[in-house]
């Protein structure tokens, strides 16, 4: 067990995860832009677009990149330093550190040294569009950018359809378009905002069902990185995907697992058994004797 107190001792080293304007310069606080001035060095995501922002603040801070293709060599060196006393500011391109980005493995590598984590609050633009979408936000899911092939797509949507909390999803525009449309052939009709450059010029939101946001994209150009917030599952959606194996024959339901899911066999009788409702022996019989 590991207790932290923050700002016990303010000399020791830290790991300090501090985030930054999602596109309007203005919505950085105080306090980001002090520890970003004092910080030993600050980590970055990518070092000329964090450039960027260092000036126009002017500030003078050491920087240094920090990405997936260099983290598992920075990740030491800079661990090692915060060991020594050095307050390491990490960045990522925008919004809250170690959402969507590496930032994750460096938190992990300080905790595992005792080193403090300190997270700075600030934007983030999965939670400013579900504010924004007019869906539910008693709950919500937030699953990042989804894979791009459509198979593995369908696989991850497949899981999440009969959540009943709101949906997130980062995607690009270039991949937007096909999202839609599997969002609409996995999930159905359901409602669902895209909300694009959030808090710069031009911000908008497009709301309404997934049929009428799908032609919206059919018929516009599609600029700027979307957020995609999705209604959650109702009492019926998720029944009828927790029932996804109604019409399956017993064995075909063991075999779904193992084929499509990589369970062993073991596995996909358990599953298969808890699915049903009926004892792990009737499945045994039914999937090993029969077989």
């Amino acid at each position: 067990m590991m207790i932290q107190k923050s700002f016990a001792n303010e000399t020791e080293g830290a790991i300090i995860l501090v985030p930054t304007p999602i596109g309007n310069l203005e919505d950085i606080t105080y306090r980001a832009l002090n520890t970003l001035k004092t910080a030993t060095v600050i980590a970055a995501e990518d070092t000329r677009n964090t450039k960027k922002l260092l000036n126009y603040f002017e500030i003078t801070t050491p920087l240094t990149s920090y990405h997936e293709h260099t983290r598992n060599e920075k990740i030491e060196k800079l661990i090692n330093k915060a060991e020594s006393g050095a307050q390491i500011a990490v960045v990522s391109d925008a919004g809250m550190p170690a959402i969507s980005d590496p930032g994750t493995d460096i938190v992990k590598a300080a905790l595992e040294r005792d080193i403090k984590v300190i997270v700075l609050p600030g934007a983030n633009a999965a939670l400013s569009a579900l504010v924004g979408s007019g869906l539910s936000t008693d709950e919500f899911y937030f699953y990042g950018f989804l894979p791009r092939k459509k198979k593995e797509k369908v696989e991850v949507l497949d899981r999440l359809k009969s959540i009943p909390a709101s949906l997130l999803f980062y995607e690009s525009p270039f991949r937007v378009k096909d999202t839609v449309n599997v969002l609409h052939e996995t999930l159905g009709d359901r409602k669902i905002t895209l909300a694009r450059e959030l808090t710069k010029r031009f911000e908008e939101y497009i709301r309404g069902t997934i049929e009428e946001v799908l032609t919206w994209v059919e018929t516009n150009e599609l600029k700027g990185e979307f957020v995609i917030v999705v209604e959650g599952a109702n009492e019926d959606d998720a029944q009828a995907a927790a029932d996804w194996w109604i019409d399956l024959e017993m064995k075909e339901h063991v075999e779904h697992y193992m084929d499509q899911e990589g369970l062993s066999s073991k596995e996909a009788i358990k599953q298969t058994a808890v699915d049903r409702g009926v004892p792990k022996r009737e499945v045994y019989q039914n999937y090993h004797i029969r077989n």
